[in-house]
């Protein structure tokens, strides 16, 4: 692995024409933070870079439909974002927008680099053009009927209902959104990025270069490289944006998609303008974009290509991408305001900015689309937060208080046992754990550790019981009034010590871990041990000595609260008075991840997913199950619990399918189950499995099952 000296994180520019939603943050700007705050704790020299995309087609369209400028627009939501971000503790060192002057400049400069350079062909092609608001217009001012899947409102860009890329010359019956007129062809000059003549550049710096790549964003790249690249428009017809600096461009700017990522750079200028070089043109310099599946092409084919031929920048060195976070089972849709918007969300939650950031985490798109419902919102703060990180904290407040007269109390090395030096080894274990999974990006996966780590701590506290061995000494002995008399006083206060000592050690290396996910949680935590902001450096994580003998610490307060029924079916109701997908719109879900209530795009009419061999084939185990019994979970609309008879054993499997089927009238079924898919729990009960399912264009769901009976436990290839 290569020796960086620094580290530039960058995350996806949010369009100005809306505010953030849930799935931005899981997508790219939560993953994105927890990140930073790590390599921050690592004292690494790193510099998170943000700001908003305030050109392109959808701001104005909403210019236009709200009736004011593109320049209102803007400054309206670039503040709705900006502010958001604050609040829920995306901490950027920057957080720029394109509207700036550094940054017209930048881009200018770095495509008049390219110009010099010989870099574009300037070629004449016919493009749509509104005859009577006398404009060209871009793919997202034409509508038309799909070719793919007949919807008659796709864009000229892209079928949402489909998913399929388009251009505006496939729509069928093709209008203008600005007059509904059928436009008409006329001619205009572009100029053309050379994106075929960087295929052997890109086939070696990915292909061969960074396996390492999470699959989506490998699969993604490897299969737009093996389709061929064609010659890429860079510049628009339109008044909005980054003026083309040329002397017959008027009326062209820059292609939204060009100076969007040189946003970065001059974003790092705004940030350090006599050193932004060092981050942006050394190559001792780690650069890692955060986005979502959308931007893949952008950040790892086009914008990587646009940097090779500038010759001075470094390239990415990951772009760990994620994939799309669903919204109660339907494809989030901001047109239809299908959304749970964070500006929203921090005014309907106060002080519960880390409950989001903390769900969010743990139902993170890593490797697959995800779904968030309001009941497992509810469910990850009650179930997880309150009951187990909170609870371990405040009984070890509580008891310290109560048993120790509000001090860390000493540790008697001779009465230490095994269950006591565990935690210490468990500490240890934990941290390595956490440097392993958050190196490779594996933040979900990174929280359940600690998390884990202190339902070990309730473990070990219940299994302690310091509150029993304090009945040994009473009241006056407990205040230290009095000597210990008895050898058995003498063990059982020394266990009282021992126990309290080691939970309170535990608590301060929870707050050092838990420090890049939940920081507001981490605050709370140094507040109470009455630290400073040091102790939270990741150099003090697995350290037995953070909390000194003898030191007073504050009273306990909670760290979350519990959230109530009203609160969720609140919000629940708010979402029915908004407008879900049209049933089958936005996707065509085609197998569904039903065991996790999650849906995964998987061709049919959209997009076929990346190519895969046959060796990743290979890795799952499929084996026809039978359903022994099956019954709803408590409060979870949607979840079946199920016991599946596999041959070798009978296994609990959690299903998303209690919307389509009774329990009573799927016992006996036959099923195709993934019987090697790592373990979950979903609403306290543990899932061993994935039963396959087929979803038609109505949205009902199918057992993908055997013709014929067979014995349970058959292999399936």
């Amino acid at each position: 692995m290569k020796d960086y000296k620094r580290i530039l994180v960058t995350a996806a520019l949010p369009y100005a024409n809306g505010p953030v939603h849930v799935g931005h943050l899981a997508g790219c700007y939560l993953p994105a933070d927890i990140y930073v705050r790590w390599d921050r704790a690592r004292k690494k020299d790193i510099k998170f870079i943000g700001g908003s995309d305030e050109h392109g087609v959808p701001i104005t369209i909403r210019a236009m439909k709200e009736g004011i400028t593109p320049q209102d627009v803007v400054d309206k939501y670039h503040a709705i974002i900006k502010d958001s971000f604050e609040k829920l503790g995306i901490s950027f060192d920057v957080y720029s927008r394109t509207s700036n002057k550094v940054h017209h400049e930048t881009s200018a400069d770095f495509f008049k680099k390219l110009y010099d350079d010989g870099m574009f062909e300037e070629k004449e092609t016919e493009q749509y053009y509104d005859e009577e608001k006398q404009t060209f217009l871009a793919d997202r001012y034409i509508t038309g009927t799909c070719p793919v899947c007949s919807n008659p409102n796709a864009y000229g860009d892209q079928c949402e209902k489909c998913g399929t890329s388009l251009s505006p010359e496939q729509l069928i019956h093709p209008r203008s959104t600005l007059s509904n007129n059928p436009p008409v062809k006329r001619k205009t000059k572009h100029w053309y990025f050379p994106l075929n003549e960087f295929e052997p550049f890109l086939n070696e710096w990915i292909l061969q270069g960074h396996t390492e790549w999470k699959t989506n964003v490998f699969g993604q790249c490897k299969s737009w490289l093996t389709s061929g690249l064609h010659p890429r428009a860079m510049t628009r017809d339109s008044q909005w944006g980054v003026q083309v600096p040329l002397p017959d461009a008027e009326g062209k700017v820059l292609y939204v998609w060009f100076d969007a990522p040189i946003g970065y750079i001059s974003a790092t200028k705004e940030l350090l303008p006599d050193t932004w070089q060092d981050y942006w043109q050394q190559d001792d310099t780690k650069l890692v974009h955060f986005i979502g599946k959308d931007n893949i092409v952008f950040h790892c084919i086009i914008f990587p290509s646009m940097l090779k031929a500038h010759g001075k920048y470094v390239l990415p060195d990951n772009v760990p991408a994620n994939e799309f976070l669903n919204l109660e089972g339907e494809k989030v849709s901001t047109s239809r305001n299908w959304a749970v918007w964070l500006h929203e969300y921090l005014e309907d939650f106060p002080g519960c900015e880390d409950v989001l950031r903390y769900y969010l985490t743990t139902i993170a798109p890593e490797t697959k689309d995800s779904d968030f419902t309001w009941k497992g919102f509810q469910d990850a703060n009650n179930s997880e937060l309150v009951s187990i990180f909170g609870n371990f904290i405040n009984r070890t407040w509580v008891l310290m208080h109560k048993l120790c007269g509000g001090k860390v109390p000493p540790l008697h090395l001779d009465a230490m046992d095994d269950d006591d030096r565990n935690i210490f080894n468990e500490i240890r274990a934990t941290k390595h754990k956490m440097e392993q999974l958050l190196e490779q990006y594996k933040f979900r996966d990174a929280l359940f550790e600690v998390i884990d780590l202190a339902r070990k701590g309730n473990q070990y506290m219940q299994k302690k019981e310091p509150w029993i061995k304090a009945k040994v000494l009473g009241d006056d002995l407990l205040s230290g009034k009095g000597g210990l008399a008895t050898p058995e006083q003498v063990a059982a206060r020394q266990s009282i010590d021992v126990t309290m000592h080691v939970c309170l050690q535990l608590s301060a290396n929870l707050a050092i871990m838990i420090n890049p996910f939940l920081p507001g949680t981490a605050r709370k935590m140094m507040h109470m041990m009455k630290v400073v902001e040091k102790m939270l450096d990741w150099e003090n994580a697995g350290k037995e000595k953070l909390l000194s003998t003898g030191y007073n610490l504050r009273a306990p307060e909670l760290l979350f609260r519990k959230i109530e029924d009203a609160e969720i079916e609140k919000q629940i109701e708010k979402l029915k008075g908004q407008s879900p997908p049209a049933p089958g719109g936005g996707e065509n879900k085609g197998i569904v991840n039903v065991s996790e209530a999650v849906s995964s795009p998987a061709g049919g009419q959209g997009a076929v997913k990346p190519e895969i061999v046959f060796d990743d084939f290979a890795k799952i185990d499929l084996r026809v199950g039978t359903i022994v019994t099956a019954e709803k979970v408590e409060k979870a609309d949607k979840l079946l619990k199920l016991q599946v008879d596999l041959g070798f054993e009978t296994r609990t499997i959690v299903s998303g399918i209690a919307l389509h089927f009774k329990p009573e009238d799927i016992v006996g079924k036959q099923v195709t189950v993934v019987v090697n898919l790592a373990p979950r729990k979903m609403r306290g009960i543990e899932s061993q499995g994935m039963i396959l399912m087929a979803e038609d264009a109505s949205g009902n769901l199918h057992f993908v099952n055997p013709e014929d009976k067979i014995n349970a436990g058959a292999g399936v290839s």
